[in-house]
């Protein structure tokens, strides 16, 4: 990853779901740059080993995105913590498996609660915060906003929820002087993705047959420069790869009936197989699903030792 050393000096960012994948490499590259970083998740033991290769530039606070009180300690707590939140990143995410008519109510929600939910309860409570520095919040969204894809129906509906939150969030927070931009990675190579395709080789197969940037898939530490980079220009949009872009603008013309037929027919190969593959599985999500993801028992946070 390349960086200065000094691009986020003085500055202070939060980042959820920050215990792995996307979330930890931002922290990592946002404290070599300079900057001091808050850790918002639920696993405790990867959240404090991280905080502590960072050193004095990180401290964590275990707390689940879809508990608005825990997140409220939490991100209250590091604001005080480190005395200003000048960049915050909602990116704890999470899909899950199957068809619609297959998938349990349970799973269905929990994709919603996390991926829209929990962005909202990270917007509200960093807003009194990110008003006082005049910051910038970077909704991770998806690729998945603009391009449905057979068995990642609450996917698709949570990272499309997200993508409106966030740009009517911008409106609400401008007079404020918050600064609000969204993320769409692509395919990232994170649990999420390697999981899928292990457990499901129709996903792979469906994959496959996807135009780019559908097919390809990027470094996890090539999505955290570009999302850096995002925090650093306050950018309103950030696309992984680049590529990404040519989704957003070529949305009417997949969604439209010109395009069905090819959808159709795709769709009519690998549905039926994909269906066998998740019931024979028999659960909606990869089987090391972070703990913040679980059910919720109980409000609580944790933070880490000074």
């Amino acid at each position: 990853m390349t960086h200065s050393k000094k691009r986020f000096k003085g500055k202070v960012l939060i980042v959820t779901g920050a215990a792995r994948g996307i979330g930890a490499e931002v922290a990592r590259g946002y404290a070599a740059g300079g900057g001091k970083v808050a850790l918002i998740g639920l696993e405790p033991d990867r959240l404090e080993a991280l905080s502590v290769s960072l050193g004095e530039a990180a401290a964590w606070w275990e707390a689940d995105v879809r508990d608005g009180d825990a997140m409220k300690v939490a991100i209250d707590a590091a604001a005080a913590h480190f005395g200003r939140v000048d960049h915050v990143v909602a990116n704890a995410g999470i899909a899950s498996y199957g068809t619609v008519r297959q998938l349990d109510d349970a799973a269905f929600d929990r994709v919603l609660d996390i991926n829209v939910g929990g962005v909202f309860r990270t917007m509200k409570y960093s807003t009194p915060h990110l008003e006082r520095t005049g910051g910038y919040l970077l909704a991770v969204s998806s690729m998945a906003a603009f391009t449905a894809l057979a068995g990642l129906a609450p996917y698709n509906a949570s990272k499309s929820g997200c993508e409106a939150l966030a740009l009517a969030y911008k409106q609400e927070v401008a007079h404020l002087g918050i600064k609000v931009g969204v993320c769409h990675p692509g395919w990232i190579d994170t649990d999420i993705v390697r999981n899928a395709e292990a457990d499901l080789p129709s996903f792979r197969a469906i994959r496959a047959e996807l135009p780019y940037p559908a097919n390809s898939t990027t470094s996890v530490e090539e999505c955290a420069e570009k999302i850096l980079t995002g925090l650093k220009c306050k950018k309103s949009r950030v696309y992984v790869p680049r590529g990404v872009v040519l989704a957003n603008w070529t949305r009417a013309f997949v969604n439209s009936p010109a395009a069905w037929p090819v959808i159709a027919r795709i769709a009519g190969r690998t549905v039926p197989s994909l269906e066998r593959e998740v019931e024979a599985l028999g659960r909606f999500h990869h089987e090391h699903i972070p703990v913040e993801q679980g059910p919720v028992e109980q409000s609580s946070v944790e933070r880490s030792p000074i």
